[in-house]
């Protein structure tokens, strides 16, 4: 398998448009420490790297999407016209940043969409998402816990095989019900995948939101070859320290990196071949490369994505 990391930050990009923390200042002065990011998003594909046949499976639709698909050779028209190597797109969540891609992809070009009835039931139930014609662009549903084959729109299997399981998190914040436990969370509004290559056996886990890390999770991920991880935010309090938020990371859905309970701690006896930050926040100093917590991110054995980089199993 062949992975590409389209996008490495979280909502808002880095830097954020609005943000003046220092990482974001930094980021917009060019400083070659500080660089830039879009939103969180991967592509991943079987077969040879070289192939200029090879079919790619996007991993949540970033709001930067049609940048980021500019930006990346390997995803560009090969064919005629009209063309597209990306041939379905899964969707983990229905948060902003990850569903507002597709409407990038609306120029009338097949490709399928899997996604849990929970997030089809929310871009079915906001008229916007008709611009995807649903002659060209199927909406298919993923069940949690049932590995399935992911085909392009006009059935072509992908080589590739995906479970989806819920993980801990929230429901995304536009549609949040205050008065409800944990906001009117269910298990389907956050899910993690399971990537795998049928023919080598090769897996990696994709796991952009994750609020904490209980026993049968950890053991679920123990040993992996990869994994790439939610980074938002290095401290619980990070928002507030920054002087941009008063949420928690907790209270966004997420795991701090940081701490006894962070997710640096949780995984240091895992196992794991290969660990990688992915979504990372515009306030997060492991984004700065000369920073303290960048160098015990990475002492620590992870690494921290960055867009373009590419990962091979």
């Amino acid at each position: 398998m062949h992975i590409l990391v389209l996008g490495s930050a979280a909502g808002g990009g880095f830097p954020q448009w609005n943000c003046n923390c220092v990482g974001c200042r930094r980021a917009r002065s060019g400083d070659p420490l500080a660089r830039p990011r879009t939103q969180s998003s991967i592509a991943v594909s079987a077969g040879a790297p070289d192939s200029n046949e090879r079919r790619w499976l996007l991993l949540n639709a970033s709001p930067d999407l049609r940048a980021q698909l500019n930006a990346t050779p390997a995803l560009h028209p090969q064919h005629g016209v009209r063309h597209s190597p990306l041939a379905a797109a899964v969707l983990t969540n229905a948060d902003i940043d990850h569903v507002t891609g597709l409407l990038s992809l609306r120029e009338m070009q097949p490709f399928a969409v899997y996604a849990t009835e929970r997030v089809h039931r929310v871009l079915a139930g906001n008229s916007v998402f008709q611009v995807l014609n649903a002659g060209l662009v199927p909406r298919r549903a993923m069940a949690l816990g049932q590995p399935f084959r992911p085909a392009a729109a006009d059935g072509t299997p992908l080589g590739l095989e995906v479970e989806a399981f819920a993980v801990p998190g929230k429901v995304a914040l536009y549609l949040e019900d205050e008065s409800a436990a944990n906001f009117g969370s269910v298990p389907e509004d956050t899910v993690a995948l399971r990537v795998s290559d049928p023919a080598t056996g090769a897996a990696f886990f994709y796991m952009p939101g994750c609020a904490s890390l209980p026993d049968w999770l950890a053991e679920r991920l123990r040993g992996a070859e990869l994994v790439l991880f939610d980074g938002t935010t290095w401290t619980e309090d990070e928002m507030e320290r920054a002087g941009t938020g008063t949420k928690t990371a907790a209270r966004m859905g997420h795991m701090c990196m940081s701490g006894p309970s962070g997710s640096i701690a949780a995984f240091d006896r895992l196992g794991m071949a290969r660990k990688v930050f992915i979504h990372i926040n515009n306030t997060n100093p492991v984004l700065l490369e000369d920073s303290p917590e960048r160098r015990a991110a990475e002492a620590a054995g992870w690494q921290i994505a960055f867009d373009g980089m590419e990962l091979s199993l």
